[in-house]
C-alpha cells in the first residue's frame, strides 16, 4: 500500500519538482558558497512543517518521524553544489550566473531528496522509523562537505544505521537504475610538483639543469608507479594533468609546475603509493641536477556499498520499477565525498537514469552541454522515499 502511495505522490508532484529543479539549476553556486541554494532548502522544509538545523553554514538537515521512530533510523543525502563551467545549453532555466553550472546533476539530487521529503513526511503514519535529511554543501572540493557536516555530528543525534544517496547518470537510459556492492568509485588525492633549477639561456643548455626536459622525464617515470608497482587486478589511475612553465623560445625556465591526480581503491596500496611517488619525484629531479618539492593533497577515500544494504536497495528497487529496469553500475575511477559516510555507517550509492538517446541527451557529468531527461526525477525522488520508509 505504501508503495502505491508514495509513487502516485511522486507522480502528482513531478511537476512541481521539475520546477524546483529549473529554479536550482538556474541559481547554481559553488562549493561552500551554497548560501542561497541552502536558504531555499530550509523555505521548502519550513513550508512542509519538518524540522531542520544548519550545519558547516551551508548544510542542512532535516528529521521525518514515522510511527515508531526508534524502530530504524535512515539517513537520505544529496549534494547542492555546482561546478566553475559556463553552461551552453539554450534552455529557459539556463545558469543565471555565468561560468557557474550544476553540470554534475546536483540540482537533480537536492530535487529528489526535496521531492521525497515531502512525500515522506505527508506520508508518516504510513511508515516506521526516521528518516534523516542531509542536504550537503562541498562535494565538488577538498575537504568535501560530507567530512566537514560528519566533524559536527551529522552521524549523531540521531545516528543513522544506513544512508542511501543517488547520483544522476547519463549513459544510463531514463527509468533504469543501477546498484554496485563493495569498491564503487576511487579515492582521488592532488598531486603539486616543483622542479626548480637556476634557469637559463637556451642556447646554452650545459650551463643550468633544464627543468623542462627534467619534468618532462618525471611525467614519464610516474606511470611506472602504478604499472610496475601496483597489482593488475587492483584498480589504481595517476595522472599528470598540468604542466606550466617557460613564456618564450629563447630561455630555459628556472620552474615547472606539474599538477595531477592519484586514484586508488585500496588504502593501504594509496598511501604506499604516495610515498613511492614522492620518493621518485626528490630522486629523480635531484640526480638530473635541480630540486623538486612535492605536495600531495589527501582527498576523499573510495566509496565503499555495503553488500547487505545493496542488495536490499536492488530488490525494492526491482519492486518498485521493475526488476528489468535495475542493472548493475560500472566500475568508476571518478571520487565522490560520499566515501565518508560509507566508511562510518552501512551505506549505499546508486545511479539514477537520466539519458535518452533518441532525444540526444546523452552529454556526460562536468560538460558545459549536461542535462537530462526530467522524466528521472519523478523516479528519484520516489525511489530516495521507498527507500526511507520502513515497512
Amino acid at each position: 500500500m505504501i508503495k502505491q502511495l508514495i509513487q502516485q505522490s511522486a507522480k502528482n508532484y513531478a511537476k512541481e519538482f521539475i520546477d524546483i529543479r529549473h529554479h536550482l539549476h538556474a541559481n547554481p553556486e559553488l562549493s561552500y558558497e551554497e548560501f542561497k541554494t541552502s536558504a531555499y532548502v530550509q523555505q521548502k522544509l519550513t513550508e512542509w512543517g519538518i524540522p531542520f538545523e544548519v550545519k558547516a553554514k551551508t548544510g542542512v538537515v532535516g528529521l521525518i518521524k514515522g510511527k515508531n521512530p526508534d524502530k530504524r533510523i535512515t539517513a537520505l543525502r544529496a549534494d547542492m553544489d555546482a561546478l566553475p563551467i559556463l553552461e551552453e545549453n539554450e534552455v529557459d532555466y539556463k545558469s543565471k550566473n555565468p561560468g557557474v553550472m550544476h553540470a554534475c546533476g546536483h540540482d537533480v539530487h537536492t530535487t529528489c531528496l526535496l521531492g521525497a521529503a515531502k512525500i515522506l513526511n505527508e506520508l508518516k503514519d504510513e511508515w516506521e522509523g526516521t528518516v534523516k535529511l542531509i542536504f550537503q554543501p562541498g562535494e565538488e572540493k577538498n575537504p568535501g562537505g560530507a567530512s566537514l557536516l560528519i566533524a559536527e555530528g551529522v552521524l549523531e543525534n540521531p545516528k543513522p544505521e544506513q544512508i542511501f544517496a543517488l547520483h544522476v547518470h547519463p549513459g544510463l537510459e531514463v527509468g533504469k537504475i543501477s546498484f554496485r556492492n563493495g569498491m564503487v568509485m576511487a579515492s582521488a588525492d592532488e598531486i603539486y610538483i616543483s622542479v626548480k633549477s637556476k634557469g637559463g639561456h637556451a642556447a646554452a643548455p650545459q650551463f643550468t639543469a633544464d627543468t623542462i626536459l627534467i619534468a618532462s622525464q618525471l611525467v614519464v617515470s610516474l606511470q611506472q608507479i602504478v604499472s610496475r608497482n601496483n597489482s593488475p587486478f587492483n584498480p589504481s589511475v595517476l595522472s599528470i594533468t598540468s604542466f606550466q612553465g617557460g613564456h618564450t623560445t629563447n630561455v630555459i625556465p628556472s620552474e615547472v609546475k606539474l599538477m595531477g591526480t592519484f586514484r586508488a581503491m585500496n588504502e593501504e596500496w594509496r598511501f604506499k603509493a604516495h610515498e613511492l611517488i614522492k620518493k621518485q619525484t626528490i630522486e629523480l629531479v635531484s640526480a638530473m641536477g635541480a630540486e623538486a618539492t612535492i605536495h600531495i593533497d589527501v582527498g576523499y577515500p573510495f566509496v565503499l556499498n555495503n553488500e547487505e544494504l545493496g542488495n536490499a536497495a536492488w530488490k525494492k528497487a526491482a519492486d518498485y520499477i521493475g526488476a528489468e529496469n535495475v542493472e548493475e553500475t560500472e566500475l568508476r575511477m571518478g571520487a565522490e565525498d560520499f566515501a565518508y559516510y560509507s566508511h562510518q555507517v552501512p551505506a549505499c550509492f546508486f545511479r539514477l537514469g537520466a539519458g535518452n538517446k533518441a532525444k540526444g541527451i546523452t552529454s556526460g557529468v562536468h560538460t558545459p552541454t549536461f542535462n537530462i531527461d526530467e522524466r528521472a526525477i519523478e523516479i528519484g525522488m520516489g525511489m530516495m522515499a521507498w527507500l526511507g520508509a520502513d515497512v
